[in-house]
């Protein structure tokens, strides 16, 4: 009995270059679709911590010019019911050193419904050092405000 080899069919070379066009165009789909996933969600974020972040700047922005009722302004219902803007303004008159500061970061949060911010903010005293202060904000009538 003589050997006689099986014949291999030839290969397609389309078929492979099918399959590597169909997986290239779908990891293609798949980063292009994570690419806008994450732009949306980085987007929305931003949207989040905007407000916040604003209404962090005009206090502190305030608090270095010594603008002290625009500050005022910007703390919550809680914290002007117990204190007085002439209190407020004659305490801080008295006490805030702080030449300049830095909005270090801002998050915003939403624990049960109920949505509220904390703010780190790096204060530059005279002497040229600094420290940080973390402000918690609340939601109140829409706005942000500075609250203990």
């Amino acid at each position: 009995m003589a050997y006689e080899p099986v014949m291999v069919p030839p290969k397609n070379p389309r078929t492979r270059r099918t399959v590597l066009v169909v997986v290239g165009v779908v990891l293609s789909l798949c980063c292009l679709g994570g690419l806008i996933g994450g732009s949306v969600l980085w987007n929305l974020a931003r949207e989040a911590r905007g407000p916040a972040h604003d209404s962090v700047d005009t206090f502190a922005g305030a608090m270095v010019a010594r603008d002290f009722p625009t500050a005022y302004g910007q703390l919550c219902s809680q914290l002007r019911n117990r204190q007085s803007q002439a209190d407020f303004v004659r305490q801080q008159s008295e006490r805030f050193t702080s030449t300049g500061y830095e909005i270090v970061g801002v998050n915003v949060t939403n624990r049960n419904g109920r949505v509220g911010a904390q703010a780190d903010v790096r204060w530059l005293l005279p002497d040229g050092a600094s420290g940080t202060q973390v402000l918690t904000l609340v939601k109140e009538d829409g706005d942000w405000r500075i609250c203990e």
